[in-house]
């Protein structure tokens, strides 16, 4: 029996059985091609100036756009599941996603190809929340850490994969069929979620709350503008990077001053109540700054300091994402036996030592070593990244579920923006100092094979050395979840039918 006299799931429960297996594929084909697509396009970006006659600064808004209407929508994905049902939901942002891939690919200028993506990361923003929510409830919390590794998968490959496959698209085909392939596999998630997904009831609980959408969409979207562009002006001081940064930050104060105030905010506030909920956030957050933004510095070093091409560095980046899904597994299955606190420390030191590793880096390491260094952090990725989603949601009630999973996807999408920026400007500034009078053209410019003999030794120091600050961020990380995260499994608190309260009681933890 549990603290508030809920009974024990049988033992049978906890297995994971086909109709469960069959729920987390519908939910992989989706994550899969909103994930990718994130990545994908990058390797394009050059063949995309071209075909248009359009300059790079233009055609940039392809990839930054997918991602601000990700960060815009984000947010309403937790009501509109209350509203209309997570499976009706989920059918629509696949739907939506279609649609915007398939103008995507049949767009005939950089504008119009910069509106459809913007109609597809609205589609591709509700995607994973919704996803997250239909496996969360699915699962139940004797089986939430193995699931949630399943859907882990694709969000730590998703920066792996995306390259290969859009470096081969682009060289085998044409641009247009990085959008195009979103086609059959979205066609097919279709196809199985009208089948496979359990029809909720929708729970419309309350009215939509409009001044908390005017405050923390475009919040969060004036603060992730402001983070990207943060590269490209060469620090956080320019005024097209501080005016959207503070706009960001303001508007998102007033939304936790509105939210404290109203019962039924966009994001529901009184989840932060829950103290494990709350550790879990923090250390998410904590987490995928720190990761996201060592995981950006590979991928550069191998094309500006090793000469590679996408598709190559795409393959040569691929032991990090072996590593994570040999460690998958394992994590999920003990983030149902045990607290994560006894599992994301452990991969926090994995992600740490590899990046210690990893500031020793030279013109000319070794790719094994390299590689070894890789699929070692890939192990401590796998060991933390879902195990803190997991543990974030072990002791909510049923309710809270939908609200708790647009709030980690805030956290994951906003760490990610603000940990990549970091270190961007990092390694602008460490390349800056070693090469003074050099002229512009930011940290990924392509470098003469005949200038990178000469140049790469210095290169190679400035990576290694902007490695340094990516451990300083891996041991905060470390020191907030040895901290707050628990030691011992948290009984779950829902109740058979519990639909009442979207707000954790406190856990009670099983010794």
């Amino acid at each position: 029996m549990s603290a508030n006299g809920s009974t024990s799931p049988p033992a049978a429960d906890a297995k994971i059985d086909r109709g469960l297996i069959l729920v987390a594929s519908v939910v992989v084909l989706g994550a899969i091609m909103s994930i990718l697509d994130t990545t994908v396009v990058n390797v394009a970006i050059n063949t995309l100036a071209r075909d248009f006659d359009a300059p790079l600064s233009t055609i940039q808004w392809v990839a930054t756009g997918y991602t601000l209407a990700l960060a815009t929508v984000i947010p309403v994905s937790g009501w509109a599941a209350d509203r209309f049902g997570t499976k009706r939901l989920y059918l629509m942002s696949i739907a939506l996603f279609l649609a915007g891939s398939m103008l995507s690919g049949a767009a005939w200028s950089a504008e119009t190809l910069i509106l459809f993506r913007i109609l597809q990361g609205l589609g591709g923003g509700m995607l994973m929340p919704a996803g997250m929510t239909i496996l969360t409830r699915a699962a139940g919390p004797s089986r939430v850490g193995r699931v949630m590794a399943i859907i882990g998968v694709p969000m730590l490959l998703g920066p792996v994969l995306g390259p290969i496959l859009g470096g081969w698209l682009v060289d085998s085909f044409s641009w247009r069929w990085i959008f195009f392939i979103n086609l059959p596999i979205g066609i097919a998630a279709i196809a199985m979620a009208f089948r496979v997904l359990p029809t909720d009831v929708p729970a419309p609980q309350h009215r939509f709350d409009w001044l908390g959408l005017a405050l923390l969409s475009p919040g969060l979207a004036a603060l992730i503008y402001g983070l990207a562009e943060s590269n490209s002006a060469g620090g956080f001081g320019a005024t097209r990077v501080l005016v959207p940064l503070i706009a960001g930050v303001v508007m998102l104060a007033l939304f936790v001053v509105h939210g404290l105030r109203t019962p039924h905010a966009l994001i529901d506030l009184r989840l932060f109540k829950n103290r494990i909920f709350s550790a879990a956030s923090a250390t998410l957050f904590l987490v995928i700054i720190a990761a996201f933004g060592g995981m950006l510095l590979m991928p550069l070093y191998f094309q500006s300091v090793r000469g590679e091409s996408a598709m190559t560095t795409g393959l040569l980046l691929a032991p990090q994402g072996l590593g994570a899904m040999l460690a998958m597994p394992l994590a999920g299955q003990l983030a149902d036996r045990t607290g994560i606190g006894r599992i994301v420390p452990g991969g926090l030191v994995l992600i740490g030592a590899s990046f210690v590793g990893l500031t020793q880096l030279g013109a000319d390491t070794s790719y094994w070593l390299i590689g070894a260094l890789l699929f070692v952090m890939g192990l401590g990725m796998g060991f933390t990244m879902m195990p803190t989603f997991t543990g974030a949601l072990q002791t909510l009630r049923h309710a809270a579920i939908a609200r708790a999973s647009t709030t980690l996807n805030i956290d994951q999408q906003v760490g990610a923006s603000v940990g990549t920026a970091v270190l961007s400007v990092i390694l602008a500034h460490e390349l800056a100092s070693r090469f003074p009078n050099a002229a512009g053209g930011g940290i990924g410019a392509v470098v003469p094979d005949a200038v990178r003999e000469r140049v790469a030794p210095m290169m190679a120091d400035a990576y290694g050395a902007t490695f340094w600050y990516a451990v300083g961020l891996v041991v905060v990380a470390f020191l907030v979840a040895v901290t707050l995260l628990p030691k011992h499994k948290p009984e779950p608190v829902d109740e058979p039918g519990d639909a009442v309260s979207a707000e954790a009681s406190e856990p009670v933890l099983m010794h």
